[in-house]
Parts: C-alpha cells; structure tokens; sequence
C-alpha cells in the first residue's frame, strides 16, 4: 500500500526539507530548491547518476525561454517608470475619476501598470503613489492600497509576461497569446469586482489596520517628476500594453484563420512572428528606448544605465525559478505526477480544478507564486495528456491556485506588512485572505469560461 502511494510521500517530505532548510536553517531558496530536488529524487528511488541530469535538464528547459521574456520584461518595467510612463498612466487615471471613484482609478491604473510590471516592482512603483493619493484625498492608506493590490495579484498570477504564467505555458505547450486573451476575459472582471468590494469587507473584520499610517522610509529613493517631464498619457499606454497588443493581434488572427499550429502564408508568419512572446518583449523594449527615452531627451548612456539596473535584482529571481524548475523535473521523472494520474484515473473531477488544487497546495506549502506554479506542472502534466482540457484554461487555474493563501512564507505577504505598518494578524486578515479570495474567485470564473468555449 506505501509503496503505492510512495511517490506522494516522497513530495511531502521533500517539501517539509525545502520549508526547514528555508524557515529553519535560513538557507538560500536557490540553493534549498537543488538540494530538495536532489534528496526527493534519491527518495524517489531515482537512479542517483540520472539525479543530476535531471536537474540539469530542468534548468535549462525552465530558464531557456523564460529567461529572455524575463529579462526583456524587466527592462520594459524600468525604462516605464524611469522615464516617466507609470506616472502619467496613474495620474491621468486618478485626476480623471476623482476622490470619489478614486478605488476604480486605482484599479485601472495598477491593472495597466502591472501588466508590464512584475509584482514586486510594480508594488514598490505604486506605494509612493498610495501614499500621496491617500494623504491628498485624506482617506485610509488601505482604502487606495487594497485595490492597487489587487490588481497587480491578478496580473501577477494570471497574465503574460509575466513569469508564472509564461513558464507554465511554456511547460504544458499552451498558446501564450490565448493564455492572455483568456486571462484578461478572467483577470478584469475579477480585479474590478475584488478590487472594488474587498475594502469594505476589509474594513468590517479589521478596522485598525486602516488607522496604520505605513513605513514610507522603507520606500528609498523614488523618482520625482513634474508635469512637463512626464511623457503624455497616449504614448505611455501605448508602450505599457505594446506587447499585450502584439501577442494578442497574433492570437485573433490564429483563432480567425484556424491555423494555430503553424502560418500557411507570409501574412500569418509574420503576424505570429510579431506574436510571439519574445519578439513582443524585445520590440516593446526598442520601441520603450525611444518613448520613455530619446523622446524624454535621455542619450543612449542613461537608457543604458537602466537597463543594467533593471537586471541585477533579477539575477537571483531567475535562479530561483531555475531551481522550482528542477524539482518540478524530479517530480515528472520520478514518477509523481504518474501516481496521481492513476489515483485519478477514471475520476469525473475536472482536471482545471485539479490543477488549481496542486498549485493552492504548493503555493501555501513553498510560499513563491512562480515556484509553486512550475512545480506543480510536474503533478498535473500526466493527467493533461489523458484529457481534452482547454490547455490555456489550465495554465490559469494553475495560475490562481498559486496566488492562494500568502501567508508568512511568501516575500509578498512581508512587502505588504511593512508598507501599510500591520501587524501579522491584520497583514492576514487583509493581504492573505485578498490574495485567497481572488485564487478561489479565479477558480469560479476559469470553470464558467470553460463551460462556455
């Protein structure tokens, strides 16, 4: 009977090793991920001279696309608030919808924002903003904080580029163009309603925390611009959503023509040339080069500038989604994800939920929203290739099952608690339970989409 079921003994204990190396012995993620990706394969009965080929191949296949998007992505999301083009995007948003409807421009703004942003940058770029909007509009830091936050939650765990959902499209062979049309089908309507109602919810279960005035010193140096600096609103936008409009022009004429797998004619291969994720990365980078620089009066020695310091803080990001890639590979090869195709075999129970339920499980269990989606991709795969799914509408489940329950083993649910000043009770009762709401919500709505494509 254990040795049946061996395999799935052999995830638990290996993720209790990645915890106590991590929380215990306050060891590197990195170097945690190989070590536990090592020690789960010899569990696992691996022949110990494939181990290290295994987790050779891992790497490389995780970080051999994904890398390029990443970094292209990063660079996009500096030389954006760099020269200017967040600020306006949020500005213009907010001076338009007023104190009033200052909840949606928040929303709006941080959604656009966070599309090009990664979660953490996008959140250090948007605090400075919560801050001064909430002190002009004489309003609780949360109240502008929680819809800004949700919105780049959404973003984060729902849409390319950024790196959970293109490293799991990239897994299960998903058209990254249809993940983000389907993700923002999902992801709008999911960051407005959360986004607009969770506040006062909030609000109701912990009133205190929105008394706390947060920690702006914790912010740094933040850039200052005045009006006549900023670049306009239009071209901003345009260079914000330049490759989400580039992969998702591909995508229609993919799904209009019907030739998904490959272009028949010239027109179709360059649209999907243009489409794919890393030429609408690179070309929004060259075309973010001279709006948010040369047309700002920057020379080509400052743009570069930022593009070396949009890399460095991601060296270590990569290494660590390189290493949840590793222990995604010894679970594919050391038969896990086997196992629960066969517990599985014959069950009625939908395949995106099982997916989201692997991704929710990791994501509480490993605390990193990139690395519980990778890794979970090595339990679900086996049951994808036995079903007729909607490929793209698993690579969101896995999405939102990521994002489920932040709690004190994710960096997102710190960045959250120090900003807005709260207390680790208050930080759950707010950022865990938004994040939780929107992974179960994402849930809901990826099930009724799929009832209806």
């Amino acid at each position: 009977m254990l040795g049946e079921y061996w395999p799935l003994v052999s995830v638990v204990i290996g993720v209790l090793i990645l915890l106590a190396l991590i929380m215990y012995f306050k060891l590197n993620t990195f170097v945690a991920l190989i070590i536990t990706s090592m020690l789960t394969g010899i569990i696992l009965g691996m022949p110990l001279d494939k181990i290290v080929e295994t987790i050779e191949k891992g790497m490389g296949d995780t970080l051999g696309h994904i890398a390029i998007i990443f970094g292209l992505g990063s660079i996009l999301g500096k030389l954006l608030s760099d020269g200017g083009g967040a600020t306006r995007i949020a500005d213009t948003l907010i001076n338009t919808f007023g104190k009033k409807y200052v909840t949606w421009a928040m929303i709006i703004a941080s959604f656009i924002i966070g599309i090009s942003l990664f979660l953490e940058v996008a959140f250090v770029l948007l605090i400075p903003l919560v801050f001064t909007l909430a002190k002009r509009m004489k309003i609780s830091n949360l109240q502008v904080g929680i819809p800004m936050a949700t919105s780049i939650a959404v973003t984060h765990g729902f849409l390319p580029p950024h790196p959970g959902p293109v490293a799991i499209s990239e897994a299960v062979n998903a058209n990254i163009g249809e993940v983000l049309m389907y993700g923002l089908i999902i992801g709008v309507p999911l960051a407005i309603v959360v986004g607009g109602i969770f506040p006062k919810f909030a609000y109701a279960i912990a009133p205190v925390a929105f008394e706390k005035k947060g920690n702006t010193a914790s912010i740094g140096k933040m850039n200052d611009f005045s009006n006549e600096k900023l670049p306009n609103f239009g071209i901003s936008l345009l260079t914000a959503l330049f490759p989400v409009i580039l992969m998702l022009f591909a995508t229609v004429v993919q799904l209009i023509t019907g030739h998904d797998q490959e272009p028949t004619n010239w027109f179709e291969s360059i649209v999907y040339l243009l489409g794919s994720s890393v030429t609408a990365m690179l070309l929004a980078v060259l075309f973010a080069i001279y709006s948010m620089g040369i047309k700002q009066s920057k020379n080509m020695t400052t743009i570069m500038k930022s593009f070396e310091e949009a890399i460095g803080p991601i060296a270590m990001l990569l290494l660590i989604i390189g290493g949840g890639g590793t222990f995604k590979q010894i679970l594919i090869d050391g038969g896990v994800g086997d196992t629960i195709s066969e517990i599985f075999h014959g069950t009625e129970m939908s395949p995106i939920f099982l997916a989201w339920l692997a991704a929710a499980l990791l994501r509480v269990a490993l605390g990193s929203t990139t690395v519980a989606a990778i890794s979970s991709v090595g339990i679900v795969l086996p049951l994808l290739q036995a079903s007729d799914v909607n490929i793209s509408l698993v690579v969101l489940a896995i999405g939102a099952g990521s994002i489920f329950c932040s709690h004190v083993n994710d960096a997102g649910f710190w960045m959250f608690k120090e900003y807005f000043g709260l207390t680790i009770k208050e930080t759950f009762l707010t950022w865990t339970l938004l994040e939780s709401v929107l992974s179960v919500l994402g849930l809901i709505l990826i099930l009724i989409v799929n009832l209806i494509v």
